[in-house]
């Protein structure tokens, strides 16, 4: 029987990986969990995980001692334990942000399999990531339904070696087909109506900026050891289609399913077996068309940074999470207006203070990788400051 941990337990896809592990059979050994110790009481109640990380230590101290099998902890040296536990085979990092890169390189060095739902630790380090998972005989699997679809996709050694394009497809957020005008006096509370999906604060303002498909577009040149040149964004509204992969005699094959998180991540912990579940199905007479759009990058330039960060490689993709992250905290907070989201993260990824040695291509340490999210997230919050 599988063993898993998972990070960011309380969270939509954390809360969905754990009811596919318990629908499944699949013992939780660790969690990891930010805020809302109601729910991690509830999980603690029901999976007795042996080990369990708060990220208050204020919420640990109360936590111990609820559960005479579980140990509590706290902090980035509890997401660490959690991460590299003895007897956990997969880790589920379903955190949010830049807090994921660490435990997930944790998980890697201890030989864990990581599902992964935290793409900005791809983001942010994705050379790294992958150098050392396969230095340490470890698989990366994906859990965003996009990724999951193309993973899917490409199963056959023969499917990898014709691929010719990835096409991800975006459900365009809650914002679509506005334009630029449209969107001068976005409120939080519009941003975090997702037409689709139910997902956290962080990810749904990524979604309604499109930064969040930005970031799925280099998550997949690290998952799936492809040119970013290669990669193409189409907006499809009905989320049915999860994505496509073309290959070179022309043929494209597709992933379609419900848009219900638990399906790729019931494929993530069980994959490439099959398990009956009950979840929803796809019902073709009751889907009146399936529509596909350009992305409109005028009105959402996100997207056009993150592929133009992507192309410049280096430490510059981490620059741009971590000013993306400052942002979206910022317009969160009521201190940044939502079409300056993009303003803050273009001054910041093109700043003449920049250091050089973030525009080099190659190896670099996580040592870099955080020295790049520190210089990004002090300038963000400088020219913030200024809107």
């Amino acid at each position: 029987m599988k063993n898993i941990a998972v990070l960011g337990s309380t969270g939509s896809v954390g809360r969905q990986t754990l009811e596919v592990a318990g629908d499944l059979g699949i013992n939780v050994l660790a969690i990891a969990f930010g805020q809302n110790i109601a729910e991690a009481k509830r999980q603690i109640g029901r999976f007795r995980p042996k080990l369990a990380c708060a990220a208050d230590p204020a919420h640990a101290k109360e936590l111990s001692g609820f559960c005479n099998e579980t140990v509590v902890t706290s902090g980035a040296e509890g997401l660490a334990m959690a991460a590299a536990m003895d007897g956990v085979d997969t880790v589920v990092n379903a955190l949010a942000g830049g807090v994921g890169l660490l435990p997930t390189i944790s998980a890697v060095r201890a030989g864990k399999d990581v599902a992964i739902a935290n793409k900005e630790s791809l983001v942010t380090s994705g050379e790294l990531i992958t150098r050392e998972a396969k230095e340490n005989g470890v698989n990366l699997f994906p859990i965003d339904s996009e990724h999951s679809a193309v993973y899917q996709c490409l199963q056959t050694d023969e499917n990898r070696r014709a691929l010719k394009r990835i096409i991800l497809t975006a459900s365009g957020g809650p914002f679509r087909g506005r334009k630029r005008s449209e969107l001068e006096n976005i409120s939080p509370a519009d941003a975090l109506r997702h037409p689709t999906w139910s997902m956290g604060r962080k990810i749904s303002v990524d979604s309604a900026t499109l930064m969040n498909k930005g970031l799925e577009v280099i998550e997949a040149k690290w998952l799936f050891g492809t040119d970013v040149s290669r990669i193409q964004v189409l907006i499809h509204p009905q989320s049915v289609i999860h994505s496509m992969v073309e290959f070179e005699d022309g043929c494209v094959m597709a992933q379609l399913g419900a848009p219900d998180m638990r399906l790729p991540i019931q494929y993530a912990l069980a994959g490439p077996e099959r398990l009956l579940n009950s979840y929803g199905r796809l019902d073709f007479k009751k889907l009146s068309d399936l529509t596909f759009e350009e992305p409109d990058t005028d009105s959402f330039p996100c997207l056009a940074l993150a592929f133009a960060a992507a192309k410049a490689g280096g430490l510059i993709p981490a620059v741009m999470n971590a000013a993306n992250e400052s942002a979206v905290n910022a317009f969160l907070d009521g201190r940044l207006p939502f079409l300056r989201i993009p303003d803050v993260i273009e001054k910041v990824m093109y700043s003449d203070s920049m250091p050089q040695n973030f525009r080099l291509d190659g190896a670099y340490t996580v040592s870099d990788a955080l020295e790049a999210g520190s210089f990004a997230r002090d300038e963000a919050e400088r020219h913030i400051g200024r809107f």
